[in-house]
């Protein structure tokens, strides 16, 4: 935002009472020609504009032109199939990271379905940074996901690593899933959109709310039916947790930007005793719910173990959460 003063307006004052609203002042710039600009950073308040013109000394204030008007204009309540996700009504997506087997992916589904569980997650394509770790079933883990699914009445939510593999995954998923490290990816973006269904994009562990935002407009420009966004930390120097979970994010996209905002408090931790108190706090900061990993038997998992929950203790997850926002 760029507020330009009257002639002769006090810029001290100015400044006070933009301050007063909320704003942090970046520079105060002079043309030329005389006229002074006062230049507001990004990490200010949203204010109504009225309130900024009618400070004393405002001559006119201009925003630069949005950069995803499919996003802001998309809202913050997106349905899957008959469930509506949205702040308030918080839903819980669970499932393993891998799956690993038809057998194992239908306990879990079973298990998952009788607490209450509407969206069964789990990986069939994984990336992983060691080219030598479990890379998944593939296209033979999505038919086992829609079985289990089928059997449970849910809906499936697996990633999509390659164009390829779109139209493979759109077949046997409601919501298909862009995971952290294919966020910058435009050429997957595009193709994900292009499949028309609703999309559930990871932050990347070190992308900009911007440029996630960004991210989001790739995939409902080329077609994608909603966006939701999910929250699974970001990295940085403290090795206490996996990585650093940013519920100020998650309060921006939710109060600001009026979007649904999904928080997977497994990853962003990798820590099972921290998921439930952080999946409280994401409710709190406006999240439409969380995505949680659960495994049967997490010491033979083939992949994150560690931060899996079982999934008897699904159930009271989901009663907490609810209760916390009665």
């Amino acid at each position: 935002m760029i507020v330009t003063l009257s002639q002769g307006a006090e810029v001290s004052a100015v400044r006070r009472e933009l301050t007063r609203l909320g704003l942090w002042v970046a520079s105060v710039e002079t043309t030329q020609v005389g006229d002074v600009h006062v230049v507001i950073g990004p990490a200010s308040t949203r204010v109504d504009l009225a309130l900024v013109r009618s400070v004393a000394g405002v001559a006119s204030v201009s925003e630069p032109t949005p950069q995803h008007p499919r996003v802001d204009a998309q809202g913050a309540a997106v349905q899957i199939g008959d469930l509506t996700i949205a702040p308030h009504s918080p839903v819980v997506i669970a499932g393993p990271c891998c799956v690993e087997s038809e057998a194992q992916i239908m306990r879990i589904a079973e298990s998952l379905s009788a607490s209450g569980v509407k969206l069964l997650r789990g990986g069939a394509f994984k990336p992983r940074t060691s080219p030598y770790s479990f890379q998944g079933h593939g296209r033979e883990a999505l038919l086992w996901l829609r079985r289990a699914a089928d059997a449970t009445k849910m809906s499936v939510v697996t990633e999509v690593l390659s164009e390829h593999d779109v139209g493979a995954v759109s077949e046997h998923a409601e919501m298909l899933q862009v995971g952290s490290r294919n966020m910058h990816n435009y050429a997957l973006l595009k193709a994900v959109g292009k499949a028309q269904k609703p999309v559930l994009l990871k932050r990347s562990m070190a992308a900009t709310v911007e440029e996630w935002l960004l991210a989001a407009e790739y995939l409902l420009n080329a077609g994608a039916a909603t966006v939701i966004f999910c929250e699974r930390g970001i990295r940085t120097f403290d090795d206490s947790t996996r990585n650093l979970l940013d519920l100020g994010a998650v309060a921006l996209l939710s109060h600001v930007h009026k979007l649904p905002v999904i928080v997977d408090p497994s990853h962003a931790t990798g820590r099972r005793d921290l998921i439930v108190p952080l999946a409280y706090a994401a409710l709190a900061a406006g999240a439409a719910g969380v995505m949680i990993e659960v495994h049967d038997d997490p010491g033979n998992a083939v992949s994150d173990g560690a931060q899996a929950l079982a999934p008897s203790q699904v159930a009271a997850i989901q009663a907490s959460l609810r209760g916390a926002l009665s």
